[in-house]
């Protein structure tokens, strides 16, 4: 007889970047998996149309606008959530940025924005998360990297610093968790059909083949299975790819 997966209902459930993208349809898997749901981001007006479209779906949800890369507003918005919902299971990072240029050509703040907002950003909702799990003993923290933590290509040298960074910092709060009962998962999607391409066309760069890019909501399911693997196991990383992305491996 099989282990059944750990179910979600009720569970309080953080996503970052929830206004669009991957975070959006994180934001609406784990609502339909009947868990209440603080959806974070900086663009207020995006945040809030989600959360009214899950809202009209009977989905528990409260919008946070947050700069993630902020400190002082990624503690109050963690306190804000965990006040309104009574308590804090699952944290999914997926709020990124990147911009598309040369180290030559890249300033010195864009550098700063990439690694503050992929690298910087999931410290701080970790931190910020940390002492609610360590209290509950229990806990489950997600960050969504990418595939450009595993190969590079030009211009996206501050991109691949963040997302390779992501790898190594959540290998490590894994380790520390552990003793607490929180379990770590790292993501690693490759192209998905999101806004995240939309730059390109601004900066006359090919845009990649629809057909060689995923729909987000199959990786949002991803992370909602990783968080219901049964407890005496941990899904440390996967690794989840168009099936026609013909540059991996």
């Amino acid at each position: 007889m099989g282990v059944e997966p750990i179910s979600l209902r009720d569970k309080v459930v953080l996503v970052t970047g929830a206004g669009s993208g991957l975070g959006e349809a994180t934001a609406h898997a784990f609502a339909e998996q009947g868990c209440m749901v603080a959806c974070v981001d900086i663009k207020q007006k995006d945040l809030e149309s989600v959360c009214a479209v899950v809202q009209q779906q009977d989905g528990r949800v409260a919008a946070f606008p947050c700069d993630v890369s902020n400190a002082a507003a990624v503690f109050e918005t963690v306190q804000a959530a965990v006040e309104r919902f009574g308590r804090l299971d699952i944290v999914v990072n997926c709020a990124a940025i990147d911009h598309t240029l040369s180290v030559a050509d890249m300033s010195v703040e864009q550098w700063d924005q990439v690694i503050s907002i992929n690298l910087r950003g999931p410290f701080l909702f970790a931190k910020a998360a940390l002492p609610h799990m360590q209290r509950q003993k229990s806990g489950h923290i997600v960050n969504v990297a990418s595939t450009a933590a595993t190969r590079a290509w030009a211009n996206a040298s501050a991109y691949h610093a963040s997302k390779w960074g992501l790898v190594g910092f959540s290998r490590g709060l894994g380790v520390e968790g552990r003793e607490h009962g929180i379990r770590v998962t790292t993501i690693i999607p490759g192209g998905m059909k999101t806004h995240f391409f939309d730059r390109f066309a601004e900066q006359g760069i090919p845009m990649p083949e629809e057909r060689n890019l995923q729909d987000p909501a199959n990786v949002a399911e991803l992370i909602v299975f990783a968080t219901q693997v049964p407890a005496n196991s941990a899904l440390q990383e996967a690794l989840i790819t168009p099936f026609t992305e013909t540059s991996w491996p």
